[in-house]
C-alpha cells in the first residue's frame, strides 16, 4: 500500500521567517509547474516574528516534521484484510491464499486487532488433530460446518453451535453404533435410514448425510422433534472427515497474547531489531487510532521508499532536520556558504549571494512567468525585510531591495510601517522562557573538531535588548556542552543602531572573540558596532580566526 508520492519542502531547525515563507512559496511554485504533490514543512517551532507574518497575510503554518527518518508508512504495507474471529479455518485459509498472505490478522468490527493466525498455526492444527471433541471445544457453528463441507442444513437452527460431544463416522451396524454414539455427538453418515434413525435415538446433536443422499420426511420429522441438526453434503464420508476440522473458528487457534504490532508512524530504525529477534513472517500494522491497516515483513525493509525533500535556506547538516541522511534530497535552494550536506546523486543546487532565500523565490516566479499570489508576495517581502534587517544588513544586495519593493506592491503594504510592526512582534519575548528565546534563531557550526552555536535576536530598542540579556546568560551556561557544543554565542542585534551585543560562553570563547574582532569581553559580552549579520559578518570572522 503506497500513498501518493509527496515531496516535502523544508527549512532549517529553529526556523526563521525566511525558511518558513520560502518553503510555502516554493511549494506553490512546484505545484504549479511540476507533477506530484509538494508540501511545505517546518523542522522546528515558529517564532513570534514568523507567527505575526503568517497571521498578517492569512497563511497557514507548514506542518511540523522534526524527523525525516523512514517510517513504516514509507514501506509497502501488505493490505491483508482483517478477519472476524468467528470465521472458519477454511475461509481463513482461502482468504490467505487470495491475498498471498502467511499471516491473517483477526479484528473486531471496529478494526481493532484481536489476534493473529498463520499458515503455520493452521498446519499445526492438522498435525495435532487427534481429539474428536475439538469441534465442540471450539464451539463450532452449524452454519460453518455446512459451509465447510459445501452442504445444506435441511433440519435445525443454522445459527446454533456444536458445544458438546464427539465427532463419529457411522460406518458400523446400528447395534454397534448404539455402543459408541452418545448424547450430543455429531455423526457422519451415509444413506441408510436405520443408521440415521439410530443416531437420532441416541440423542446425537447433528447428522451429516453424505453423497447428497435424500433424507426421508420421517427422519426429518423425528430430527426436528429432538432438535437434531441435519446437514446434507455431496462429499463422501472420507472427504467430510478430512474437511470438517476446517470448520473450527479461527479464534480457537489464533494467537492473542503478547502480539507484536507496529504503528504506521514508527521509525524503521527502531523496529529492525524487533523484526530480527522475532522471526515472524509478517507483523500487523495499526494506525495512530489503533485500527489495523495491513502487515509488513522483513522483506519490505529492502524496498522502503525514502522521504523526498527539497531544502530551502540551509545546506549545513548540523542545521538540517533530524535523520537527513535517511532522506532523498532532490533540490537545495539557499543563500548561505556551501556547507556539509552530502547527497547520494547530483541534485539541483541553487545558491546565490543574496541576502535572503525569498529573493531567489521571487526570481523563480519571474523565470517561470508565474503571477505571485498577494499573500505569498507579502510572506516573501516579510522574509527579505527580516533577513536583511530592513536593508541594513551587509548581506543585503540590490536584488534583495528590488525584490522587496516589487513584492510590497503586490502585497499592498508599506515597507517601513510593516517592518516596524513585524520587528516589534519578534522582539516581544516577555511571555517566553529562556529556552524558547535561545532556540528562536539558533544554528550550529562545525569547523574541524570544533562545534559551536550562534543564536540571534533583533530588537528595535536598547531597553528590549537589555531585558533579554539578563535572562539568556544563565541558560547559555546550561546549554554549553550539550550535543558536543564547546562554545555558545548569542547576538542581541539593535536594528536601529546597527550594532550587536555579543554574549559568549565556553572554553576559549573570549579568545575567539578577541582574535576575530580584537575586542575584549566584559561580563561575558562584547559590543560590536556595525555588526548585524551572523552570516556575513560574524561567522566569516570566526572561521578566519579559527583557521589561523
Amino acid at each position: 500500500m503506497r500513498k501518493e508520492n509527496k515531496t516535502f519542502i523544508i527549512g532549517h531547525k529553529n526556523p526563521d521567517t525566511d525558511s518558513i515563507c520560502s518553503a510555502i512559496a516554493y511549494a506553490d511554485i512546484k505545484n504549479r509547474t511540476c507533477k506530484g504533490s509538494y508540501v511545505p514543512k517546518r523542522a522546528g517551532q515558529i517564532n513570534e516574528e514568523t507567527e505575526f507574518v503568517l497571521k498578517y497575510f492569512h497563511a497557514d503554518a507548514p506542518g511540523y516534521l522534526p524527523d525525516v527518518g523512514t517510517q513504516i508508512k514509507d514501506m509497502e504495507i501488505h493490505e491483508t484484510p482483517g478477519a472476524e474471529k468467528t470465521m472458519s479455518v477454511k475461509r481463513a485459509w482461502n482468504l490467505m491464499k487470495e491475498h498471498n498472505a502467511v499471516t491473517l490478522p483477526i479484528t473486531t468490527k471496529e478494526g481493532k486487532l484481536e489476534g493473529l493466525i498463520t499458515t503455520g498455526d493452521i498446519a499445526k492444527s492438522y498435525m495435532d488433530a487427534y481429539d474428536n471433541t475439538i469441534l465442540a471445544q471450539a464451539r463450532t457453528q452449524y452454519r460453518s460446518i455446512a459451509d465447510t463441507v459445501e452442504g445444506e442444513i435441511i433440519v435445525g437452527n443454522e445459527h446454533g453451535y456444536f458445544i458438546k460431544g464427539k465427532v463419529w463416522i457411522g460406518a458400523a451396524h446400528p447395534d454397534t453404533m448404539e455402543n459408541y454414539i452418545e448424547k450430543d455427538d455429531l455423526v457422519i453418515l451415509g444413506n441408510r435410514a436405520e443408521d440415521q434413525l439410530c443416531a437420532i435415538e441416541e440423542d446425537a446433536s447433528c447428522l451429516i448425510i453424505c453423497l447428497g443422499s435424500k433424507v426421508s420426511h420421517t427422519i426429518q420429522r423425528l430430527a426436528a422433534e429432538r432438535d437434531v441438526v441435519i446437514i446434507t453434503t455431496p462429499y463422501d464420508t472420507f472427504t467430510v472427515a478430512r474437511l470438517i476440522h476446517q470448520s473450527i473458528p479461527v479464534k480457537y487457534f489464533m494467537k492473542k497474547e503478547n502480539l507484536i504490532t507496529f504503528r504506521n508512524d514508527e521509525f524503521t530504525d527502531k523496529i529492525k531489531d524487533i523484526m530480527t529477534k522475532n522471526r515472524y513472517r509478517a507483523f500487523p500494522v495499526v494506525n495512530t487510532r489503533g485500527r489495523y491497516i495491513g502487515t509488513v515483513s522483513r522483506r519490505n525493509l529492502l524496498n522502503i521508499k525514502k522521504k523526498q525533500l527539497i531544502l530551502v535556506d540551509h545546506n549545513e547538516k548540523s542545521q538540517a532536520v533530524d535523520n537527513i541522511d535517511e532522506a532523498e534530497i532532490l533540490e537545495i535552494i539557499d543563500h548561505h556558504r556551501i556547507g556539509t550536506l552530502e547527497t547520494f546523486q547530483p541534485v539541483m543546487f541553487r545558491n546565490q549571494p543574496v541576502g535572503c532565500t525569498a529573493t531567489i523565490m521571487y526570481q523563480i516566479y519571474s523565470e517561470n512567468y508565474l503571477d505571485i499570489p498577494q499573500n505569498i508576495a507579502g510572506l516573501l517581502c516579510a522574509a527579505i525585510l527580516s533577513d536583511t534587517l530592513m536593508f541594513r544588513s551587509p548581506t543585503c544586495t540590490e536584488k534583495d531591495r528590488e525584490a522587496a519593493e516589487e513584492l510590497a506592491k503586490i502585497a499592498q503594504i508599506e515597507i517601513e510601517s510593516f517592518a516596524g510592526k513585524m520587528f516589534r512582534a519578534g522582539s516581544n519575548l516577555s511571555d517566553k522562557t529562556p529556552e524558547e528565546i535561545f532556540y528562536q534563531d539558533y544554528k550550529k557550526f562545525i569547523v574541524g573538531d570544533l562545534v559551536f552555536g550562534v543564536g540571534q535576536i533583533s530588537f528595535m530598542s536598547e531597553e528590549e535588548l537589555q531585558s533579554v540579556k539578563e535572562r539568556l546568560m544563565p541558560y547559555m551556561e546550561k546549554e554549553c556542552g550539550k550535543h558536543g557544543v564547546k562554545m555558545v554565542f548569542f547576538m542581541l542585534t539593535n536594528i536601529i543602531k546597527e550594532s550587536t551585543e555579543l554574549l559568549c560562553y565556553g572554553q576559549n570563547a573570549d579568545v575567539l572573540v578577541n582574535d576575530a574582532f580584537g575586542g575584549k569581553l566584559t561580563d561575558s559580552s562584547c559590543r560590536l558596532d556595525g555588526v548585524v549579520s551572523r552570516k556575513k559578518q560574524l561567522i566569516p570572522k570566526f572561521m578566519n580566526a579559527l583557521q589561523q
